[in-house]
């Protein structure tokens, strides 16, 4: 495959950085797009030049030159959406959290595998330089046993009931849409779902969760503290623990550089090469895995992907957030 042809459903704001970052992919080209608005798919379309501009996703998904589409609809649109793709063999990367649930995250891995094709969650942290060299380095023992983790990540959204953020109906909350960033990342470093979870929320007007937090206690003897918030700007930083030393990761979800720290004072500054926004790293693991005849990523496998929307579904029932649209 000398060039790789992708296509976006979806025309938001997701959408336009994750084209943006497919422009500096020498062997990947951006060749359709889709949502079931004409006019955003034509917007999105003039934007980067794309020749081909859909008012559906069938008719994506149907396009026989697409080789891989990239999901980035709204967190309750994904099963929908995906399963046009999956049922035409189209490859998927598909933007997180993959689904609303563990239900139906476990309908498309089981339609992925069904149709042998390519499906993978978009959690892009896990692919960015610095990220990669640090769970490199603590594989290897560079920081001993990790005890603890401590990460978080909160904005102030603008309230709007309508909005996807305070939306019920649109799977809002802060859970779903950044939380799933720091309980990603506990997934990634401690490789296992938690023991135990204690979760509490504060639940707004709108009933989805405010703020909320999450604390993981594994097998091994290590906790995860994390939280996640709309309501306020938290430091949005991951503090990784081990018994010989620390790395500290500023920004973590989005993270260009870290600081490995020994009995207390910085040892040393990690700050690898870094293009664009940081979705380009993603889309080439998954260029590298369809070149490879590869169904799944060794990075984000859907085993885990599958744990950690498990996971969120726990929480969710001990914070007492249900979507009026799950049965």
């Amino acid at each position: 495959m000398e060039s790789i042809n992708w296509g976006i459903i979806g025309c938001g704001n997701i959408a336009v950085s994750f084209a943006e970052d497919l422009k500096i992919i020498p062997d990947a080209k951006l060749l359709a797009v889709a949502s079931r608005s004409k006019e955003r798919a034509e917007n999105l379309g003039r934007q980067f030049n794309v020749e081909r501009r859909y008012d559906n996703y069938s008719a994506l998904a149907g396009d026989p030159d697409v080789d891989v589409v990239y999901i980035a609809t709204r967190h309750q649109d994904h099963l929908h959406a995906s399963k046009i793709c999956l049922e035409q063999g189209k490859s998927l990367l598909v933007e997180k959290p993959i689904c609303v649930n563990a239900s139906e995250t476990r309908q498309l891995i089981e339609l992925a595998r069904k149709q042998n094709v390519f499906l993978m969650e978009a959690m892009w942290t896990r692919f960015l330089p610095v990220i990669r060299m640090i769970t490199k380095r603590i594989r290897s023992g560079d920081i001993g046993k990790v005890t603890m983790l401590f990460a978080d990540f909160g904005f102030i959204a603008p309230f709007d009931p309508e909005s996807r953020v305070f939306n019920p109906e649109l799977a809002g909350g802060a859970l779903l849409d950044i939380g799933i960033y720091p309980i990603s990342l506990a997934s990634h470093v401690f490789m296992s779902k938690p023991d135990d979870i204690t979760s509490r929320a504060i639940i707004g007007e709108t009933g989805i969760d405010e703020i909320s937090s999450y604390l993981f206690k594994y097998r091994n003897g290590a906790l995860a503290v994390l939280a996640s918030t709309v309501t306020g700007r938290s430091p949005q930083m991951a503090y990784i623990v081990g018994e010989e030393g620390a790395f500290h990761i500023p920004f973590f979800w989005k993270a260009r550089k870290a600081t490995l720290i020994r009995n207390g004072e910085t040892e040393e500054t990690l700050e690898p090469e870094f293009k664009g926004i940081g979705y380009n790293y993603e889309a080439m693991a998954v260029m590298e895995c369809l070149r490879n005849g590869e169904k799944e990523n060794t990075i984000m496998p859907l085993d885990e992907t599958y744990e950690i929307m498990q996971t969120l579904d726990q929480i969710r029932s001990q914070i007492g957030l249900k979507y009026p649209f799950e049965e």
